[in-house]
């Protein structure tokens, strides 16, 4: 072997860190690890509260003014902040016909998929012939932000606009930057098969505040869903509770669950695939066999050597990169539960038996012929997925998440009467003298 590739090979075990659960700084350096991706500096949450705050008090103004300083559209007005239907067609008949048929496919998966998650709500009745009912109606006004650049995706349309679809959502909006009036013909083209109302031109946390709070050219809209980088999340989490949001995403992420049996190859090109999103995106690896990791470590060299986005993966790698040695697959579920990851791969001989053990991940890939990378095109589940250890307590965006369900009372004479006294009892016991009477008063009249 050449000095060349030894000295590659070195990098690569520098920059994935190794940890083995048996040390006793286990937890802490894996906490340490875990929660690198999850502060911000202040500077840039003021830069975002200002840009925030901006497009609520002067809307288009503001708007336009920071799309020209962040997007370089010089030339753009409140007439073409968003595109025309002459745009969206010139655009979509560049698109390479294999591209549309591929996007055919995932929109039919993914439709079929979502559809089965719709709800349809219950009545019951008890026997005073009181009734009760659980039904659900869809949000009026979603938008949808779409990243755009070299994260634009047409993947990102379909996951978040057919679940609203399917929900019955009336009216979708989306926006995506148009940095320098360049646009993936490929999102237009999803967002077509959406039924998209309108495509505004717009990023950033100026794009979120203008659906949160509306100007004269974006409509206002009742829940923001989407991906984006660091601006686009925290411009999320300044505007929610003012309008509803899907999540607060931080960068991308997998683990994956490998032994024995698992082909180091196929664990380290999925390594890759997840590092290559971007420098914020974590790639970790359990396993309890020892002599896997410097064998996956050999594959992404090789891998390595010719990929388009190297030093992405590189840097994302030497980041947040991780091998995890376990000591069996008890501690195995103890690590995962603890990662809470977006996606884990099971690359494992019996990758099910984990199911029972794990409850703490966005979406489970399940053997070897199930990479991650299905998952975010066209396997139908959505990819919309919580990061960052939120998996703990949220899950992936879903039609439920399109839907507000409420709940339906009607109580009877003879309910009132039955029940009454109960609900009187527990009024007087939690000093509510006024819920007390609001029962007594009708129980009296009988």
């Amino acid at each position: 072997m050449s000095r060349g590739k030894q000295k590659i090979n070195l990098d690569i075990f520098l920059m994935i860190k190794i940890l083995n659960s048996t040390s006793n700084n286990f937890k802490k350096d894996l906490e340490y690890f875990l929660n690198l991706r999850k502060y911000y500096s202040d500077s840039t949450i003021n830069t975002v509260r200002k840009i925030v705050s901006d497009v609520r008090k002067k809307g288009d103004t503001s708007l336009l003014k920071y799309e020209k300083r962040f997007n370089g559209l010089k030339k753009i007005n409140r007439k073409n902040l968003y595109f025309s239907n002459s745009e969206i067609s010139k655009n979509i008949k560049k698109l390479d016909p294999n591209v549309k048929k591929a996007i055919n496919l995932a929109f039919d998966r993914i439709f079929k998929f979502h559809k089965r998650q719709k709800f349809y709500g219950f009545n019951i009745k008890d026997k005073y012939q009181n009734t009760f009912a659980y039904r659900s109606n869809p949000i009026k006004k979603v938008g949808v932000y779409v990243p755009g650049g070299k994260a634009s995706y047409p993947s990102s349309v379909l996951m978040n606009c057919i679940p609203a679809l399917i929900a019955g959502v009336k009216e979708i909006f989306m926006t995506v930057p148009a940095s320098k009036n360049n646009i993936n013909p490929g999102v237009l083209y999803a967002a077509k098969k959406c039924k998209i109302k309108k495509i505004y031109k717009v990023g950033g946390a100026q794009g979120i505040a203008a659906f949160a709070y509306g100007t004269d050219t974006v409509t206002k809209v009742e829940k923001i869903v989407g991906p984006g980088n660091e601006y686009v999340a925290l411009a999320k989490k300044e505007v929610s509770g003012q309008v509803g949001i899907d999540m607060f995403a931080g960068p991308s992420e997998v683990t994956i669950i490998a032994d024995k049996n698992s082909n180091p190859n196929w664990v380290a090109a999925d390594l890759i695939a997840q590092a290559e999103h971007d420098e914020m995106a974590q790639s970790i690896l359990v396993t309890d066999n020892k002599k896997l990791i410097p064998e996956v470590m050999k594959c992404l060299n090789i891998q390595l050597k010719f990929l388009p986005k190297r030093k992405i993966v590189l840097n994302s790698f030497r980041k947040f990169g991780l091998a995890i040695i376990a000591r069996n697959p008890k501690n195995i579920s103890e690590v995962i539960n603890e990662i809470s990851p977006e996606h884990l791969e099971i690359y494992t001989k019996k990758p099910e038996k984990y199911l029972k053990s794990i409850n703490n991940t966005g979406s489970f890939f399940l053997g070897g012929y199930s990479p991650e990378a299905i998952g975010d095109y066209l396997a139908g589940p959505n990819h919309v997925l919580p990061t960052s250890g939120t998996a703990k307590f949220s899950s992936g965006l879903s039609v439920h998440d399109f839907l507000k369900r409420q709940s339906i009372i009607k109580i009877s004479k003879t309910g009132i009467e039955r029940l009454g006294p109960s609900v009187i009892t527990l009024s007087k016991y939690e000093n509510l003298q006024g819920h007390a009477n609001s029962i007594k008063i009708r129980i009296k009249q009988r």
